[in-house]
């Protein structure tokens, strides 16, 4: 299970779930596979009903969403966000890496029905991104790692907001309640399993408060899904309240299921589209502001914004800056959108299922355009530093 751990793995698993997708829907079965994703199941006796697509994309995703939320966590607490001088370049950088690609597609489809789109191409897909690092980045310092992992991180949490602010309707608010109490009972009972608990230390066996756990989640889940808000909120809720060291341990468990079988899963249900047999100019406007979007924007929007930031970060706080080129690098992988866009694609053209299918197209065309430009500017980049490392070390020798 420790292969699936890898971000090398977890890019490779991703994009050739999603290829294998698009491949499949435009074949002779195709047709019957896009029928299938439709077909609904309905858990007995519960006003949950939902299609085999949306058991992906609503359910088994709540459990990737988790493993962000705890390490969102993480970040925040003891991790490479939790200080002001940490947080200050990514934070801006990602807000600049979310304006950006929301302008040019607004360029390209305000004012039309489809504008509420413009969310689609701020999204970042932290596997991926890590992965083309990992792939092609040997020599690349962790210094650089680190500020992708943070932007990628601080993507997702503004993606979550916004799908919780803009992609919810007629909340009920009975639900949330009912949500909120299980949430809190959840983080409250996690709480057990501290290394330290009384209830570890008096050596009670964990398995009942596990699956008490795993109960509360499903309850919280259920409620999220009634209420009207989209139920992947359920697990960002439960990764941010369950304590630190069980959660840890949870996602270690969860993290290879969420690479090698959520997100592949995911990104070939998403992929599940024909192509439209259009002409370039029937296409729509957010088909462009998408594909555009996503690589254009990013490196736009965080290069332009982080170089910035890099100046006062530094003369405040005396952090050893990224270079222009560092933050170029990280902006490329950045426009690499892939699961978070595609669920945002679903969920902002839910009522325009044609453009839904072209918004799909363009976010992964405009992801393979971010992977290819970013794979190669980290192979330069990698070299560069290579080469430089090499340098140093004759010079040191000799100075010896």
């Amino acid at each position: 299970m420790n292969v699936l751990r890898s971000e090398r793995v977890a890019a490779f698993l991703l994009l050739a779930a999603a290829i294998l997708g698009l491949v499949l829907a435009n074949s002779p079965i195709g047709h019957s596979l896009i029928e299938l994703k439709h077909v609904h199941l309905a858990v007995p006796f519960t006003d949950v009903d939902l299609s085999l697509g949306h058991w992906v994309s609503d359910g088994l995703l709540a459990v990737f969403f988790f493993i962000v939320a705890v390490e969102l966590r993480r970040e925040l607490v003891v991790g490479e966000l939790n200080s002001f001088s940490k947080a200050a370049l990514p934070a801006i950088a990602a807000i600049g890496g979310v304006v950006a690609p929301a302008l040019v597609f607004l360029a390209f489809a305000g004012g039309g029905p489809t504008a509420d789109g413009w969310p689609i191409p701020t999204a970042t897909d932290i596997a991926f991104a890590l992965g083309v690092l990992a792939m092609f980045g040997r020599f690349i310092p962790t210094r650089v790692r680190v500020f992708l992992l943070a932007l990628a991180v601080l993507d997702d949490l503004i993606a979550i907001l916004l799908i919780a602010f803009f992609f919810t309707a007629d909340a009920d608010l009975a639900y949330i309640g009912f949500a909120a109490i299980t949430v809190t009972v959840f983080g409250m009972m996690s709480r057990l399993l501290r290394p330290r608990s009384p209830y570890i230390l008096a050596r009670r066996p964990q398995w009942p408060i596990i699956a008490a756990l795993c109960v509360l989640a499903v309850l919280t889940w259920s409620f999220v899904y009634l209420s009207g808000v989209h139920a992947t909120i359920a697990g960002v809720m439960l990764g941010l309240v369950m304590s630190r060291r069980p959660a840890g341990r949870a996602v270690h468990g969860l993290e290879p299921w969420s690479n090698g079988v959520i997100l592949p899963l995911f990104a070939f249900s998403a992929a599940l589209v024909a192509i439209p047999q259009v002409r370039p100019s029937e296409l729509d406007p957010a088909f462009w502001g998408i594909l555009v979007g996503l690589p254009v924007g990013k490196l736009v929007g965080i290069t332009l914004i982080g170089g910035l930031a890099t100046l006062f970060v530094h003369r405040r706080t005396g952090v050893k800056p990224l270079t222009w080129s560092d933050i170029a690098v990280v902006a490329l992988l950045g426009g690499i959108g892939f699961t978070v866009s595609l669920l945002m694609n679903e969920l902002a053209f839910r009522a325009y299922p044609e453009v839904a299918d072209q918004g799909v197209v363009a976010v992964l065309l405009g992801s393979a355009v971010a992977i290819v430009a970013g794979a190669i500017a980290v192979a330069m980049k990698s070299r560069s530093y290579r080469r430089q490392g090499e340098q140093e070390g004759v010079g040191g020798a000799m100075s010896r």
